[in-house]
């Protein structure tokens, strides 16, 4: 629960402190996860949408709570007749003003239940923004992993350009100066030729990720200089030592996905509609009282005969037969409570093999990463001893070509696996109802 009040108090915060977002922010000229995670919980619409949702039904619960309250009613009238049809002697103008006070004394238990129904909505409301915030801030995690594994990979192969560009290099040098063939020299092009698409799809991959992950920001602004600027995305893909238990993840989801505490005010909200539906069984008690005066223009001067006075009274009603309509509402609002307990069952279940598939991911991602890691050093290396191998003969042209994509793969995979593993953290911890309890702090 610590966790949900944290979440809680995550998002009143950002419904005062963002209250109005800026639509019309320039790019900025770098970026951080931090800052990302900020400017979403600011600007993001799904986020911006479920604090709207949360204000509706903070105003529905205050219209419920009228019905404890007194309603005062003030109402006036006036009317002139045609001398036409007046009858004779008869007043053609006459007016009246009402002030008056009416209190329900009981309504079958509808009032209170309509009031616990709407603290429920509102409840739920909060846990549905708790949700969409995790959510969302999760998703800006894995967007923003998803823009440093492009960047990174970008490095990889451009790294592997380079390298094979040295080579064609070595390969030309080495055909004029009459120690090698041209095969070699083809062979080193086709090499060259072959290692650019995937440096022009990652850069697109990049492209894309920029704007999936500005779409999640919900940054609008593409006027002027802001159609094509990109901004730096600052941080890395790092392998951290973070510990996760499955009974516990399972335990911690159980006790703070806000989903499920959304959906038990959903039943709360349900047998509060059984408890209004069957207050059509029951009486309905009400009392009134206030002041009435009432004129008529029977000399020039208008209201020299009103009169006034208060009055006072009850009012009752009990609908004994109704056609069995009341049966009928109770019997649909049963049915909702049900269908509302099998729906929290339902996204139980659904939650905890939410959490399983995420933890499954994070422990293939920590095997990635571990054996990955010291696949690159060994790639390198063996491009090392393969191109000293060349040099005095022990090794053919190919060799150093396979050696250098190896080291491509090598690099790429690494990436992949880092991505991978933080990626699935993120998703682990919002499945886990981890909120982000330190936006300032970049992982």
């Amino acid at each position: 629960m610590k966790h949900i009040r944290l979440l809680v108090l995550l998002g009143a915060a950002a419904a005062t402190a963002f209250a109005a977002p800026d639509p019309a922010q320039p790019v900025p000229e770098r970026i951080d996860l931090p800052g990302a995670l900020n400017y979403a919980l600011e600007n993001n619409f799904s986020i911006r949408q479920a604090r709207e949702k949360l204000n509706q039904a903070e105003g529905s619960l205050i219209s419920s709570r009228a019905g404890y309250l007194p309603s005062v009613k003030a109402e006036s009238s006036y009317q002139r007749t045609a001398d036409q049809i007046t009858a004779p002697n008869a007043d053609n103008e006459t007016w009246s003003g009402t002030a008056s006070v009416n209190q329900t004394v009981y309504a079958g238990g509808a009032v209170m239940a309509g009031v616990r129904s709407a603290r429920a909505s509102r409840d739920a409301a909060q846990y549905e923004l708790q949700a969409v915030t995790s959510t969302v801030l999760a998703a800006v995690r894995v967007g923003f992993y998803n823009v440093l594994r492009a960047q990174e990979t970008i490095k990889v192969r451009e790294q592997s350009l380079s390298l094979l560009e040295e080579e064609l290099k070595n390969a030309r040098n080495r055909y004029e100066a009459g120690a090698g063939a041209q095969f070699d020299v083809l062979r080193a092009e086709v090499a060259l030729a072959n290692g650019r698409p995937p440096l022009i799809t990652a850069r697109n991959d990049l492209k894309i990720g920029v704007e999936e992950l500005r779409q999640l920001l919900g940054f609008t602004n593409r006027a002027g200089e802001n159609l094509q600027k990109v901004p730096e995305f600052l941080g890395e893909l790092a392998f951290g030592d973070e510990q996760f238990a499955l009974d516990q993840a399972l335990e911690s989801a159980r006790r703070n996905r806000a989903e499920l505490q959304a959906l038990a005010k959903g039943v709360s909200i349900a047998d509060a509609s059984v408890t209004v539906a069957r207050a059509g069984y029951l009486p309905k008690v009400g009392v009134g009282a206030g002041w009435e005066i009432v004129g008529t223009r029977t000399t020039p001067h208008f209201g020299e005969s009103s009169r006034d006075g208060w009055f006072v009274g009850a009012q009752s009603s009990w609908a004994i037969f109704d056609g069995r309509a009341t049966a009928g509402k109770v019997r649909s609002a049963k049915s909702q409570a049900t269908q509302a307990r099998l729906s929290l069952q339902e996204q139980e279940l659904a939650i905890d093999v939410e959490v399983r598939r995420a933890f499954a991911s994070w422990q293939q991602a920590v095997e990635l990463v571990t054996a990955s890691g010291k696949v690159v050093e060994q790639a390198a290396e063996a491009l090392r001893l393969s191109r000293a191998r060349f040099d005095v003969g022990a090794a053919t042209q190919l060799d150093v070509l396979q050696s250098q994509v190896a080291l491509t793969e090598a690099g790429n995979n690494k990436v992949q696996a880092l991505y991978a593993y933080n990626a699935a953290i993120a998703q682990l911890r919002k499945a886990m109802g981890a909120p982000e309890l330190v936006v300032g702090a970049a992982k």
